[in-house]
């Protein structure tokens, strides 16, 4: 590929994530990244800070869209249902991205630095979501514990999802995960 086609971006992260499968994530080089991609290193250095956020690029926009679809979430909804709403949007994401999500996931399995990444980036989801409850008016540890239990379901969701045998659509895994949190919290 010549450094003229479109996409430098997506191309980076395409070489990235094959590069990573290949090579190891601690082997692989931006060098080595930038040239599968046919781009130099500059480039790649304009749309990533490291070799790391590759792999997490699209997590704050992740996140945007959780809180986002909390705070809009109609204020009927108790607040474990504002989380559902966010979860429902958050899959829409991943349509059509079983492979890549499974391809990134085993990278960061494979890496105790982006495992540590990874929950870093689940801990401000967290904090975020937890914050977007406040603002609806759940107070104190309530929107802390709902926040934590709508990551929990995330994480959940996502990885039934990741080694489902069968293709299923992630929004049914997240709400199955979800019925499955709300049935251990009111059995007796």
């Amino acid at each position: 590929m010549g450094r003229w086609e479109p996409n430098a971006r997506g191309r980076l992260a395409q070489a990235a994530l094959e590069l990573y499968g290949e090579l190891g994530y601690e082997q692989t080089t931006v060098a080595e990244i930038a040239k599968r991609a046919g781009l130099t290193e500059r480039t790649f250095f304009r749309h990533y800070a490291d070799k790391r956020e590759v792999l997490f690029d699209g997590s704050s926009a992740l996140q945007e869209l959780f809180v986002t679809a909390v705070a809009e979430a109609p204020r009927s909804v108790a607040p474990i249902g504002a989380i559902a709403a966010g979860l429902e949007a958050v899959s829409t994401v991943f349509e059509g991205r079983r492979e890549h999500a499974r391809q990134r996931q085993a990278v960061i399995v494979a890496n105790a630095e982006l495992q540590e990444r990874e929950l870093i980036k689940l801990a401000s989801m967290s904090t975020a979501l937890a914050d977007a409850l406040r603002r609806r008016g759940v107070t104190g540890p309530a929107a802390s514990l709902t926040a934590e239990a709508g990551v929990a379901v995330f994480k959940v969701g996502f990885e039934l999802w990741l080694t489902a045998p069968e293709e299923r659509e992630m929004s049914q895994l997240m709400r199955e995960s979800l019925d499955e949190l709300k049935a251990v919290t009111t059995r007796g």
